[in-house]
């Protein structure tokens, strides 16, 4: 099978990570699909991607929510043809110590970061086994790894993340597909930049290598696990936080 055809699905493509991933995967020759939630914050990144060079099919879902998935892969399925690797980047935080978290805000980062995981494995599985062939990479957290203090909701999700991953990963080995979880650590994205600069400095204090990580370093990782020469790696967790948590 020619690289160059083969498609890309990256959900939460529009934050800082997210980027950097579905940019990589294009310059390694992929059909790049970018799913995205909300439409105003999508057209302006769509048009700034294509002012970079960058050609990327955009696909709106909520992908906390199993039909609307299931409509998305099935256009991108007639677009483009099946899907040969997943990025299940897509996530949420709602922070706050366990005896004031709100039901709500469980159910939003656990429907968002792990509900959503099951939603977009589930509608490219049967596809990836009919052709014998699928790269699926969920984006975890160390957080999911060690304990965060005000993270009960999103650690649960990060690491019942990579519990999929290990099942599934034995479960599909055999057809020529892997699954694996990347659990990156503070990345220098917009979202943590924004935070008080002595908090920041707080936390690189506690960062062995002595700074934040690149989204362009994850994004690495993503292309090494999405190539079809990652065949023999199934149901690894990859740890990519500086030093910060080591096991």
């Amino acid at each position: 099978m020619d690289k160059k055809k083969y498609v890309a699905l990256v959900t939460g493509a529009t934050g800082g990570l997210g980027t950097h991933i579905c940019k990589r995967l294009s310059d390694d020759g992929y059909i790049v699909c970018a799913n995205y939630r909300t439409k105003e914050k999508a057209d302006a990144w769509h048009r700034k991607m294509t002012e970079e060079g960058y050609h990327f099919h955009m696909y709106q879902a909520d992908v906390s929510d199993y039909d609307s998935v299931g409509a998305m892969v099935g256009t991108i399925h007639n677009d483009h043809g099946t899907i040969d690797v997943l990025v299940n980047n897509a996530g949420i935080t709602k922070d706050g110590a366990f005896k004031k978290m709100s039901r709500d805000n469980w159910d939003a980062v656990i429907g968002a970061n792990l509900t959503s995981v099951f939603n977009c494995c589930r509608h490219v599985i049967n596809p990836m086994l009919d052709k014998s062939y699928g790269r699926i990479i969920n984006i975890s957290s160390v957080n999911g790894q060690r304990a965060q203090f005000g993270q009960v909701n999103y650690a649960a999700a990060k690491a019942g993340m990579h519990g999929i991953t290990k099942t599934l990963a034995i479960e599909t080995a055999s057809k020529g597909i892997t699954v694996n979880t990347i659990s990156p650590g503070y990345v220098a994205t917009d979202m943590v930049m924004a935070v008080a600069p002595e908090i920041r400095n707080k936390i690189i204090e506690g960062i062995p290598v002595g700074r934040m990580g690149g989204t362009e370093e994850i994004a690495h990782l993503v292309s090494f696990l999405a190539s079809p020469h990652s065949a023999f790696i199934p149901g690894a967790n990859y740890a990519i936080n500086g030093g910060q948590h080591v096991f």
